[in-house]
């Protein structure tokens, strides 16, 4: 198995203790130096490869490639999502399959929207603000991280997300090589109903 935007590693490192053959991919060198650390104490046996998921290259074929935690919603620019539909046919074995999720449009419009979000655990305080527009979501996030001093450092990130339709994610995985198995929502084997907020798809490569 490969997975796309493994980030640290968690569901990576857990498909590996369940006997599977991983690959974690991912652009950020810091998520993969964390990654390696929880697959040493692990003790798994984890290929981590730093790669954009929209350009990365491969040795060999792979029976299933994953993309989770909405890492497809980052990809904004449709021949981006085009070109890693196409990578992963390229890739694929015959029959081999490519499971990813998204957020729907209901979590977009009604739990991300235009809110504002406060968290605080342990030493680390942050807010989270979103502007979401035209099927784009900007989000601020703004970090308080206290020190063994008991100071606060402040740093800032900035992300965006882009809406997939249905329609439109098998649209480019047909153009692509890849034919619809199915959709289903959040931890079931039913479709999305009306208030889903994360949909998985399942594609297989058809030649």
């Amino acid at each position: 198995l490969r997975d796309l935007g493994c980030g640290t590693g968690r569901m990576t490192i857990e498909l590996a203790k369940r006997g599977y053959d991983m690959t974690g991919i991912d652009y950020s060198a810091e998520m993969l130096d964390i990654a390696r650390e929880r697959a040493e104490k692990a003790k798994k046996d984890v290929l981590w490869l730093q790669q954009d998921m929209t350009e990365f290259e491969l040795y060999g074929t792979v029976d299933a490639f994953l993309c989770l935690l909405d890492s497809v919603n980052h990809i904004t620019e449709k021949e981006d999502l085009e070109k890693m539909f196409s990578l992963v046919n390229n890739y694929l074995n015959p029959d081999g399959l490519f499971i990813f999720d998204v957020n729907t449009l209901y979590k977009f419009e009604n739990i991300l929207g235009d809110n504002t979000f406060v968290f605080e655990k342990d030493d680390v305080f942050y807010t989270w603000e979103n502007c979401y527009e035209d099927d784009f979501l900007d989000f601020y996030l703004n970090f308080f991280v206290k020190d063994s001093s008991g100071n606060y450092s402040r740093f800032s990130e900035q992300h965006c997300q882009k809406y997939h339709s249905h329609e439109f994610l098998i649209e480019c995985a047909h153009k692509n090589g890849l034919s619809f198995e199915g959709c289903y929502a959040d931890m079931t084997m039913h479709e999305p109903d009306a208030d889903t907020e994360r949909a998985f798809y399942v594609f297989k490569k058809t030649n």
